[in-house]
């Protein structure tokens, strides 16, 4: 069986065309379809033989809410029908990613040592926005791991600057 990603992607860009001009109202109840998914108690139910594919995809939809108009309460149903619904998560996340794309934004998670001061942010919010050409949401958390410096993740684009990176590169080489 494929995995979820691959079976997500078709299905995201289906939402991402019908979602024109509602995408923060798509994405909103995309996530919140996906968190009644991820729930232990209706995760039993979608692989139950004794509960119908309409019968979950109206439980989805009572619970997603106001944010998923007809187009996206039919998405829900063809998910249902396929017996897709556990790929929503995924599903919610390609959109995501294509809603960020559309908008020219990106969110970057910088990983340091000690905390960033906000000159230190704008600096290097900047400088990301510059090399991506995108407009950059920072999220900065803590890792005392990294010994100092910082690590940024921005999609597939990593650059590791922690001080910890560079002593195993340096121990690394000093054993080969």
């Amino acid at each position: 069986m494929p995995d979820k990603s691959t079976i997500a992607r078709p299905y995201a860009k289906a939402a991402f065309a019908a979602a024109s001009g509602r995408l923060g109202e798509w994405s909103e109840g995309l996530h919140r379809a996906a968190a009644v998914v991820a729930d232990a108690r209706v995760a039993a139910l979608l692989d139950n033989p004794h509960v119908t594919p309409g019968a979950l995809a109206e439980l989805i939809c009572s619970i997603a809410g106001p944010h998923l108009d007809e187009a996206g309460r039919n998405l829900i149903g063809a998910l249902a029908d396929n017996r897709r619904l556990e790929c929503l998560p995924e599903l919610a996340a390609r959109f995501d990613e294509l809603k960020a794309e559309a908008e020219g934004t990106m969110d970057v998670e910088v990983a340091s040592a000690a905390p960033l001061t906000d000159a230190q942010q704008r600096a290097l919010a900047g400088a990301l926005e510059r090399r991506l050409r995108r407009t950059v949401r920072l999220r900065c958390v803590l890792d005392p791991a990294l010994i100092g410096g910082a690590s940024v993740r921005a999609g597939d684009l990593i650059i590791d600057g922690s001080l910890r990176s560079k002593l195993e590169r340096i121990a690394h080489q000093l054993t080969a």
